[in-house]
C-alpha cells in the first residue's frame, strides 16, 4: 500500500506563514534597538552586553502575561494594544527595584497562525518596548494545532533590567511622615479582567456607549501605562524610597510589599479622582470600596514613596515626564491596624 505523503502543513503547522511573520516583525524590532544589543531577532539566542556606564550592575528580571483580558481581545477583535500590556506588566515590575529595563522577549502561541493578528499583537509589543526604552531582541512564535480554540492565542513576556547595586530600591528607608504619591493609571490595565468580563456579561445590552470620553470598548481595553521613562527621571533626581506597581491585589496588597515591617500606608479617600470606568465597574459588580481597592488599581497604577521635603519636587519631575500625579497619603506606624487603609 502506498501512503499519501503528509507534510507539516497538512498537520496544521504553516512554516511559510511563520517566515512571513518574522519578515513583518523585523522592522518593528529594529526600531527598539538600543545600546547593549549585540545580536537580535533571527538567531538561536539574543546577545546583550550590559552598558559600560554601570559600575556594579545587578540584573533584575520579570515575567508576566496579559491574563483574561485576552478573551475580550478575541471577542472584540482588538489585538493591537495587548502587546503593550504584555511589555508594561514586566517592565513596570522591574522598575520597582529601581532598574532600567534593557531588553524584552515574548512568547506568542496559537493553534493556527494568522499573520495579520500576530503582526498586530507583536506590533504592540514593539511599541511598548519603544515607549519603555528597552530592546525587543527575541521571542518565540509557536503554532500548535489542537492546543487552542480557533482565533485564540496566548502571550507571555520576559524583561531584564539593570540597576547599580548601591541604588537598588528595597523600601528599607521608608518611615513615618513619608509621603505617598500616586501616578494615574490609564484604566484597568491588565488585572481584574475576570470580574470585568462578568460585568460586561451582566450589563448585556445595557453597556454604556462611552466612558471617560472614549468608546466603551476602547476605555476597557486601554493598554497598561508604561511608567519607565518618567520614573527613571525621578529616580535620577530625587531620593525616592520605594515604588509599588499596582497590579493583582490592587492598592491594598501591593503597597505592603515595599513597606518595612511595622509601617503602614494611610491613603486619603477622594485624594485622586474617580473615573467613570471604575464607577461603572463598582456599580455593575455591586461591590464595596474595600473589594474595589483589592481587585483593581482603581485609578492609581504606580505608587511612589518619598520624604515630605522631596515630595513636591518629585511630583513635578514626574509631571514633566507626562504623569498625572496625586498626593494620596502618608506613611505611619502600623500598630495593630492594616498595612494599607483608605479613609
Amino acid at each position: 500500500m502506498t501512503l499519501t505523503p503528509l507534510s507539516y502543513k497538512d498537520a496544521g503547522v504553516d512554516i511559510d506563514a511563520g517566515d512571513a511573520l518574522v519578515e513583518r516583525i523585523k522592522p518593528l524590532a529594529k526600531r527598539t534597538m538600543r545600546d547593549g544589543v549585540l545580536a537580535g531577532i533571527g538567531g538561536f539566542g539574543a546577545l546583550f552586553e550590559v552598558p559600560k556606564r554601570y559600575k556594579e550592575p545587578v540584573l533584575v528580571s520579570g515575567t508576566d502575561g496579559v491574563g483574561t483580558k485576552l478573551k475580550l481581545a478575541f471577542e472584540w477583535n482588538m489585538h493591537d494594544t495587548v502587546g503593550v500590556d504584555l511589555v508594561a506588566m514586566s517592565v513596570n515590575d522591574v522598575l520597582v527595584q529601581g532598574a532600567e529595563p534593557l531588553f524584552f522577549l515574548d512568547y506568542f502561541a496559537c493553534g493556527k497562525l494568522d499573520v495579520e493578528t500576530a503582526a498586530a499583537v507583536i506590533g504592540g509589543i514593539a511599541r511598548g518596548c519603544e515607549l519603555s526604552g528597552c530592546a525587543l531582541i527575541g521571542g518565540e512564535t509557536a503554532e500548535m494545532p489542537g492546543m487552542y480554540p480557533a482565533g485564540e492565542y496566548d502571550l507571555a513576556g520576559f524583561a531584564v533590567g539593570a540597576v547599580e547595586k548601591s541604588k537598588i530600591l528595597t523600601g528599607a528607608g521608608v518611615q513615618p511622615g513619608d509621603v505617598v504619591l500616586g501616578l494615574a493609571s490609564s484604566g484597568v490595565h491588565s488585572n481584574g479582567f475576570s470580574l470585568v468580563r462578568k460585568c460586561v456579561e451582566r450589563a448585556g445590552a445595557g453597556l454604556p456607549a462611552t466612558l471617560d470620553g472614549q468608546p466603551f470598548r476602547q476605555a476597557v481595553m486601554a493598554p497598561t501605562r508604561l511608567y519607565v521613562k518618567s520614573v527613571l527621571a525621578a529616580l535620577a533626581q530625587h531620593p525616592v524610597k520605594a515604588l509599588a506597581h499596582i497590579t493583582g491585589g490592587g492598592l491594598l496588597e501591593n503597597i505592603p510589599r515595599v513597606l518595612p515591617e511595622g509601617m503602614s500606608a494611610r491613603l486619603t479617600k477622594g485624594s485622586w479622582p474617580r473615573t467613570e470606568l471604575f464607577a461603572w465597574l463598582q456599580s455593575t459588580a455591586g461591590i464595596d470600596d474595600q473589594e474595589m481597592n483589592r481587585t483593581f488599581n482603581n485609578g492609581i497604577g504606580m505608587v511612589v514613596v518619598v520624604d515630605a521635603a522631596s515630595a513636591a519636587a518629585t511630583a513635578q519631575t514626574l509631571r514633566d515626564g507626562g504623569e498625572t500625579v496625586y498626593q494620596i497619603g502618608s506613611i505611619a506606624p502600623r500598630g495593630a491596624g492594616a498595612a494599607v487603609t483608605v479613609a
